[in-house]
């Protein structure tokens, strides 16, 4: 089951888990390009980088997850792609939090936001984004 199947607004706990699991593994192999590309000079600071960053994407992956079910259980509109932008919005004010500033804080927000709206809309429109087979 994946994080589509389960409509929004229920399960929160599994969505929540489902996409900390997704993030968490984005930040896995994000961390180990960056090792790989800028070699760190003992490995125990190789295993701090490496586990600072799939940390980081973890926890983005779990606020954007409970923050998006919480929001569609209050606002009582399970469909509506604003939960999607509320809940990118506060994984993007933890960017912000971690680099002490506001300005990251802000353009992560509303960077983050727009993406979750956008893939929310996408995904309710039917959007394609890549077609499966060419049309002449």
């Amino acid at each position: 089951m994946g994080y589509w199947d389960i409509p929004d607004g229920t399960q929160c706990l599994e969505k929540t888990w489902i996409a900390t699991k997704l993030a968490a593994a984005v930040g896995a192999a994000g961390s180990a390009y960056n090792v790989v590309l800028f070699p760190s000079k003992t490995v125990l600071e190789g295993i701090r980088r490496a586990g600072g960053g799939t940390l980081t994407m973890a926890s983005l992956g779990a606020i954007f997850g409970i923050t998006t079910c919480v929001t569609a259980q209050v606002r009582e509109k399970p469909d509506d792609p604003i939960n999607y932008f509320i809940g990118g919005c506060s994984s993007g004010i933890l960017l912000g939090v971690k680099a002490h500033s506001y300005s990251t804080g802000t353009t992560a927000c509303l960077a983050l936001g727009g993406l979750a709206l956008l893939a929310k809309c996408s995904k309710k429109n039917g959007w394609e984004w890549i077609p499966s087979e060419p049309k002449l």
